[in-house]
């Protein structure tokens, strides 16, 4: 604890202290926001725009990414609610085997109860089963409720595939700009046969708008990587 907040604590004021220090980190908050705003200003001297031409800022290369990796995971999940169902079945089947036994053991109780009234162990018996077909009915509903409810998820889940083709789509999209833009920029003089391009011109504020040869290779090469994409 500083100084001042020990003189403030004396003098009962630590209520207006503690507001002093909240409004000081608000305004950190603040300055620290406006900073991240510049950066991402395209007119900002340390922004990154537009981004280099890596490997994780190729948009179709991202976009197939994204297509493969969710139409894997969908298969995935459509194979565990396919195996989910088929052992909701399984069970469903395995109670209807057991209700049968019910049933059965359920008219003998009622046979010897009311042959024998006065023995109440039959009695107690039929109250048992019952009780027990009621369980089991239950536990059937509640299995072909969950059936359902498993292939409406499997219905819905089909709506994947939709968007993967949506994507695919806006991909095939883009694919046909880039070849267009290639085209419409292609000229009839083949590069390698081009007259270098000039470093200075008249009217240039600076003595070299490129630095060397190495640079105007390095930057086509970078643009017919991009085509070949």
């Amino acid at each position: 604890m500083t100084q001042e907040e020990l003189d403030a604590l004396m003098n009962g004021d630590l209520d207006d202290l503690d507001d002093e220090i909240e409004e000081n980190e608000n305004l950190a908050k603040e300055d620290e926001n406006e900073e991240e705003l510049k950066k991402l200003d395209p007119a900002h001297d340390d922004a990154i725009y537009p981004p280099p031409a890596t490997e994780e800022h190729k948009v179709v290369s991202q976009l197939d990414e994204v297509t493969k990796d969710s139409e894997e995971k969908a298969s995935e999940i459509l194979d565990i609610m396919d195996q989910i169902s088929n052992d909701m079945m399984e069970s469903e089947e395995n109670l209807n085997q057991i209700l049968e036994i019910l049933e059965n053991q359920k008219q003998l109780f009622e046979k010897l109860s009311n042959k024998f009234p006065h023995i109440a162990i039959f009695k107690e018996e039929l109250e048992k089963s019952n009780k027990a077909i009621e369980l089991v009915n239950k536990n059937i509903e509640n299995a072909q409720n969950s059936s359902d409810n498993i292939m409406m998820a499997m219905d819905i889940m089909q709506f994947q595939d939709i968007h993967r083709q949506k994507i695919e789509r806006v991909i095939n999209i883009m694919r046909e700009l880039l070849k267009y833009m290639n085209r419409i920029f292609e000229g009839k003089i083949d590069d390698s046969k081009r007259v270098s391009s000039a470093r200075h011109l008249h009217g240039d504020k600076t003595e070299d708008l490129v630095e060397s040869q190495d640079d105007i290779e390095a930057l086509i090469a970078q643009f017919s990587g991009g085509k070949n994409e």
